[in-house]
């Protein structure tokens, strides 16, 4: 009886289905937790920089330093977000954005794939994920230019979107815009904490009217917070014609990048938000990078919805 139980025991444990492997070939359980960074390295010159060794860099999370078990460099398919303004006011820009957009496509990952956003004052899913580039530029050409802006929304629902839908681990969303958002029912501070806690890094460029000056600084401080909390970037052309270069750059950025990973030391699962810096040393010392700024850790805490009243208009596509 004692042989038959163990041999009963271990044809149980045999079925049991094994463990899978993630990034990098490393195997994760349940209670642990794997802190990916997507990192940018750049020059004095804002080249950028893609044969530095892992040694090169330090990564700390609210000032304690962390061991880096995952360390790649290579261009990995990404979940893209297209998020484009079509309010009145881009009556005459829309032509030369969508052709900077495309160019875009054109630039990334063949196995990326992209979902187009069309918004005023609501925000409407013109193209769902599709990495054809006939499908993409149709959706682009939708153009209903009329009401607000409210691009705090229309991020806050891609960044569902990517959550719910996406199929790649690295996710981006590239917002143009040219106003200050006058409509979303979403607050800038809930935003910020929403794309920190979805890990996409976002991209914004601003085609700001400098002549309203209030709006233009209120504007670009948001665009500026977006992206840095998330470890995208901000850019404000002086002329439209510019973001066919930016568009470039930020294809250029997505497909350059190293993929840091580490597994906190504090392994409280709080729902508090983690502080993370990384350092360069050694051949790196004298470069920039640039991340995310930190993370909420997975808890029992919540992150904050919309409210009732904002419920429907943040959370869905038209």
């Amino acid at each position: 009886m004692p042989v038959l139980l163990a041999l009963l025991g271990a044809l149980l444990q045999a079925q049991q289905p094994a463990p899978k492997p993630e990034v990098g070939g490393f195997i994760f359980r349940a209670e642990t937790r794997l802190v990916v960074l997507h990192a940018t390295v750049f020059d004095k010159n804002s080249h950028f920089v893609t044969n530095l060794p892992q040694a090169a860099f330090r990564v700390y999370e609210n000032s304690v330093e962390q061991a880096v078990k995952l360390f790649r460099r290579e261009d990995v398919p990404v979940s893209v977000g297209l998020v484009i303004d079509n309010s009145g006011s881009m009556r005459d820009k829309r032509e030369k954005v969508n052709h900077a957009t495309l160019a875009f496509v054109k630039a990334s990952n063949p196995q990326d794939e992209v979902f187009v956003v069309n918004f005023n004052d609501e925000a409407f899913l013109d193209q769902d994920f599709t990495n054809s580039r006939e499908l993409l530029q149709d959706a682009l050409k939708k153009i209903d230019q009329r009401g607000g802006t409210a691009f705090y929304d229309a991020v806050s629902m891609s960044l569902n979107w990517l959550k719910d839908k996406a199929k790649k681990d690295k996710r981006v969303v590239l917002l143009v815009t040219d106003g200050e958002d006058n409509a979303s029912q979403i607050t800038l501070e809930k935003l910020l904490r929403k794309a920190q806690e979805s890990e996409a890094a976002v991209f914004t460029v601003g085609l700001l009217n400098e002549e309203e000056r209030r709006a233009a600084r209120r504007t670009r401080r948001a665009l500026m917070a977006i992206a840095e909390a998330t470890g995208g970037a901000a850019f404000f052309p002086k002329e439209v014609g510019e973001v066919d270069e930016i568009a470039a750059r930020v294809a250029a950025d997505i497909r350059n990048q190293y993929i840091l990973g580490y597994t906190p030391s504090n392994e409280a699962q709080d729902g508090s938000f983690r502080q993370v810096k990384v350092q360069l040393v050694g051949p790196g010392k004298n470069h920039s990078v640039r991340t995310r700024t930190g993370y909420y850790a997975r808890g029992t805490a919540a992150s904050p919805g919309p409210s009732s009243k904002s419920g429907a208009a943040a959370s869905q596509f038209r």
